[in-house]
């Protein structure tokens, strides 16, 4: 690193991890028990609508099982060739989740349209108390994750799961019902594919994001051309190149730049001034910097000739 090299970076644990694990641990016993039971009723009623959502509850398990680990890793200290500790270990548990989503919305809907085709026996009444049912605990499963209050991507996407699945818990008692009274059998299929399109939505999000960070582009609305020119405004600042901003997990972004200033200028005072800008404007606080001045330029004889004597052609690069 640079004479005006710098870099900090957030230290320990997490505030609050204990508390945040057992709001987390709350809602993944709900969602498995009530899971098995659904699985259960859902091939008792020959209810395809159930059984996907007792998929898509399997996938919300999954999420919170995989943000508990996540966040037991992620909070590990930094050692050895892990110099950011396992941070990331969230942002794989994402991915994970949203590609196992994708892949249950392609089965769902391949049996969805092959009973919309020959639509079976659905038992209306069953279909409907346990879609109510499953809704309530779904709700109170949605409460409990929202008091974990951490802000990593596996968390939020379980979050954004629950919510989904109570979405598709109404859809899923509206099939029921329209069974009930009308006896219209198509209807379970129907919901199933309203299911497939939320688990989609939620499978594309994650895939999305996890990627992002994976493949270390900006995070979400952080414009890198702004930077540029916000640094570059900074007196003394003559040119900033190698820059790159990065998250090294969600809610944490980086950056790391080579930073030049004007010969007269102090590197330690203006590497502050940038750190000041970037944690107040973009909220950016680790920072690698490294600042250099800027090489004088010296301007042959031949050049000079003609040329205001009263200038100093000894500028910065």
């Amino acid at each position: 690193m640079g004479p005006g090299g710098h870099s900090h970076e957030p230290h320990g644990h997490a505030p609050g991890l204990d508390t945040d694990l057992r709001w987390l641990s709350g809602a993944l016993t709900l969602i498995v028990g009530f899971m098995l039971v659904e699985v259960l009723v859902g091939l008792a009623a020959s209810s395809l609508a159930l059984l996907s959502d007792a998929a898509h509850m399997l996938s919300d398990a999954a999420a919170i099982g995989l943000a508990v680990l996540a966040a037991r890793l992620a909070a590990r200290p930094a050692r050895g060739n892990f110099t950011f500790g396992l941070k990331r270990a969230e942002i794989l548990s994402a991915l994970v989740n949203g590609v196992t989503l994708l892949l249950l919305v392609v089965w769902f809907t391949v049996e969805a349209l092959r009973r919309l085709a020959d639509p079976p026996e659905v038992r209306g009444g069953l279909v409907l108390v346990t879609a109510l049912i499953g809704l309530a605990v779904n709700l109170v499963a949605t409460w409990l994750l929202s008091r974990a209050g951490r802000r990593s991507l596996s968390v939020r996407g379980a979050l954004l799961h629950l919510v989904n699945d109570a979405i598709a818990f109404g859809a899923t008692a509206l099939a029921g019902l329209v069974v009930l009274v009308t006896g219209w059998r198509p209807a379970d299929a129907v919901a199933t594919l309203v299911v497939a399109g939320l688990m989609a939505w939620a499978g594309v999000g994650l895939v999305t994001a996890s990627s992002r960070i994976f493949l270390e582009a900006a995070p979400v609305g952080v414009d890198v051309a702004a930077i540029d020119a916000d640094v570059h405004a900074l007196a003394g600042v003559t040119d900033i190149h190698d820059l790159h901003v990065w998250e090294v997990t969600s809610g944490f972004p980086a950056l790391s730049a080579h930073v030049l200033v004007a010969p007269d200028r102090d590197c330690h005072e203006r590497r502050a001034a940038i750190e000041d800008l970037l944690a107040r404007r973009y909220r950016i606080e680790h920072t690698t910097l490294q600042v250099d001045h800027a090489a004088p330029t010296v301007f042959p004889a031949a050049q000079l000739s003609g040329r205001d004597p009263g200038r100093t052609w000894v500028e910065g690069h």
